[in-house]
């Protein structure tokens, strides 16, 4: 038997140094987190030990720690697209030691006077650095002070407890929301029970059915079942049933409830915001964002508000003679939808095959980048339904490893995402480490009768994760910490939301977009009808996000420990944007991952702050082109390549030519 820990060699003996999962043990995780947070805390200890002096080439520029980031990124991007519940026990132990680990470092008082003396000098010019250096120097500094460095020991001990607390936090949070997802299974064996309901809907239900063994069709909460269920179904009693058990998990009193969840994080996080000084955990968060200050993302949201309620509630009003239901809205919007512009989801979707999409969006990419994408079936994957790729660049050179991960499991978390195995950076000897980068979707999944066909929104988040695909794919950068979408939360979202514009240019939907049986490319009278309909109810969609944005901000401008009940905090936070009824005992902070657990707490707008950069960006395109190499060359290099090694207001301004203006959004969406 071989008992080597192939996570503990230095470089993986695989094509591009990718990581080999079939050779991989689930009790190797833990043997090689520990033997690399050792390494790590050795490197530490003699960097802060050095008695030479602290220049930034001895003390700064070290990328330690590089074993412990490989092994981590592998196990949590797993805990999210494949885990078990052997893993989510592993990741519920070794978390708070890895979280204990990095708070040693951040709180080595030696190692914190060395990085001080290094920024004294610098700032008074004795030691000079290139921009990129200088801003990592910044940005280490600053995390040492945001990390509590200049705390005193008791406080700095209590900084450190709230951080493993908030980490475990957010596990049980995450965990506790896939098991209720997972749970629920709406079971219809009466073929009645399905009116309203397209083919494609009906087959993937039976099949779901058919994989559990079942007679019938078995529909979930999982995105590609749950959201045609609500749209289709003209069975009202049953999409309440599914609008109750989506809006009811992780909140029934059970041992899955994630409501004291909710308070205890949002509680720790106003205790930490005030050990570093700050009133509110908003403006701990904000601070080191481009809004700068919650005054800020109120006067965006005071704004939209101003702009899209009018539009909001006329759309509400024009839909229903009485104040509908939320299980009705998107019924009957689809109805009106088909009333007015003879169009939805169901007839796109036989044109929107995923194998065309995929060479449509990877064709896009070589069309405006030269970039060039190769299956590559000797690239190991971690679940059959991945595939691997490598990119090239124009010129032949090897830029990048992407997976894609498209369909629904179990054991994966639901939604859309991007993330890295390996991001791009330049080693000690000046090799240049290219990203492994991957894109977890949860799509409709083929069946016997139909191969997978996508709907028009889930193409634009197959463009949307690209684009964040594309921000690391392109990185080209020295330093790690400063590679690809590591760069400040409110403008990550930038290139992502920027590619989603091309769900609808006829341009784009002419190259790919084919009906999987006939061949014919998608009509020209029906690309007309989505370009016509893309403002569709587009008050409602702006207004619903800014609820979520303002419930997010509400749990983290409090500056005394929340004790409200969780239930009706949340409608008190966001009273002003609820369009229709509220429904007793249905809460979205109980499952809100993005804010309790993924990394958006305070930043939620973020969507909204993108999408005003993203409409101002695009303008220029139009301007320019919307396929003019040089434009988005200029795109790859002031912005793509350039990670987090600048001010994103710097990056965006030298690439646009000016500050960002809310007006090509409301121009955009026809509200000016």
């Amino acid at each position: 038997m071989n008992n080597v820990n192939i996570l503990l060699q230095p470089d993986f003996p695989t094509r591009h140094g990718t990581i080999p999962f079939s050779q991989i043990r689930l009790t190797d995780y833990e043997p090689a987190i520990l033997e690399a947070m050792r390494q790590e805390d050795e490197a530490i200890e003699r960097i802060a030990s050095s008695q030479e002096p602290p220049t930034f080439q001895n003390t700064i520029a070290p990328q330690t720690g590089r074993l412990l980031e490989r092994t981590t990124s592998l196990f949590f991007n797993l805990l999210s697209a494949n885990t078990s519940d052997e893993m989510d026990a592993l990741a519920q132990k070794l978390s708070p030691m890895l979280t204990e680990h990095y708070a040693r470092i951040m709180h080595n008082e030696k190692l914190f006077l060395r990085v001080k003396a290094v920024k004294e000098h610098v700032d008074a010019k004795t030691e000079v650095l290139k921009p990129d250096e200088k801003k990592l120097l910044d940005d280490l500094f600053d995390a040492f002070i945001r990390s509590g460095a200049l705390l005193s020991e008791t406080d700095k001990e209590r900084f450190a407890q709230i951080e493993t607390e908030l980490a475990q936090l957010g596990l049980q949070f995450d965990q506790n929301v896939l098991a209720q997802t997972a749970q629920y299974e709406l079971h219809i064996t009466n073929e009645a029970d399905l009116q309203g309901l397209p083919d494609t809907v009906r087959e993937a239900a039976a099949l779901a059915a058919k994989e559990k063994g079942k007679q019938g069709w078995l529909f979930t909460l999982q995105a590609p079942s749950f959201g045609p269920f609500i749209t289709y179904a003209d069975n009202r009693e049953l999409r309440r049933q599914m609008f109750i058990a989506k809006n009811t998990i992780c909140c029934k009193g059970d041992e899955r409830d994630n409501r004291e969840i909710v308070r205890r994080i949002v509680n720790l996080r106003l205790e930490l915001a005030r050990l570093l000084g700050f009133d509110c955990y908003a403006d701990f968060a904000l601070k080191n964002r481009m809004a700068g200050s919650s005054s800020k993302v109120e006067d965006l949201t005071e704004k939209l508000l101003e702009a899209y309620m009018p539009v909001a509630r006329e759309e509400v009003e024009n839909l229903s003679a009485t104040r509908p239901e939320p299980w009705d809205w998107a019924y009957l919007s689809h109805k009106l939808q088909l009333e007015k512009y003879n169009i939805d989801s169901e007839m796109l979707r036989p044109y929107f095959q995923l194998e065309n999409v995929k060479k449509g969006v990877f064709g896009l990419a070589t069309k405006l980048y030269g970039i060039t994408f190769r299956p590559e079936p000797d690239i190991e994957v971690y679940h059959p339904d991945v595939d691997a790729y490598e990119i090239y660049d124009e010129d032949g050179t090897f830029l990048a490893v992407l997976y894609a991960d498209f369909f629904p499991r179990d054991n994966k978390q639901s939604g859309a995402w991007m993330t890295d195995f390996q991001e791009q950076y330049v080693d000690d000897e000046g090799h240049d480490h290219r990203p492994h980068v991957s894109i977890v979707m949860n799509f409709t999944k083929p069946t016997a009768e139909k191969p997978s066909l996508l709907t028009l929104g889930e193409v634009e988040t197959f463009l949307h994760e690209f684009g964040h695909a594309l921000h690391s794919v392109f990185s080209q950068v020295h330093f790690k910490a400063q590679s690809g979408t590591n760069v400040l939360r409110d403008f990550v979202e930038l290139p992502s939301q920027l590619m989603e514009n091309f769900a609808t240019e006829p341009d784009f939907l002419h190259t790919f977009a084919f009906h999987y049986t006939t061949g014919e490319p998608l009509p020209d009278e029906l690309i007309r009808r989505i370009r016509q309909s893309r403002n569709f109810h587009c008050g409602y969609l702006c207004i619903r996000q800014l609820s979520f944005s303002m419930l997010d901000m509400a749990y983290h401008t409090i500056t005394s420990p929340l004790s409200d009940d969780i239930m009706h905090f949340e409608t008190q936070a966001w009273r002003r944007t609820q369009l229709l009824n509220h429904v007793d005992g249905t809460n979205m902070s109980v499952q809100f991952s993005h804010i309790m657990s993924g990394g958006y707490a305070a930043g939620y707008y973020s969507y909204k702050w993108a999408e005003v950069l993203d409409a101002d960006a695009f303008s220029l395109f139009q301007e320019k082109g919307i396929m003019d190499k040089a434009t988005w060359r200029r795109f790859r290099e002031e912005i793509l390549q350039r990670g987090g090694t600048a001010d994103p207001l710097t990056l965006y301004k030298n690439f646009r030519g000016k500050e960002p203006d809310i007006k090509a959004l409301l121009k955009r969406n026809n509200i000016i």
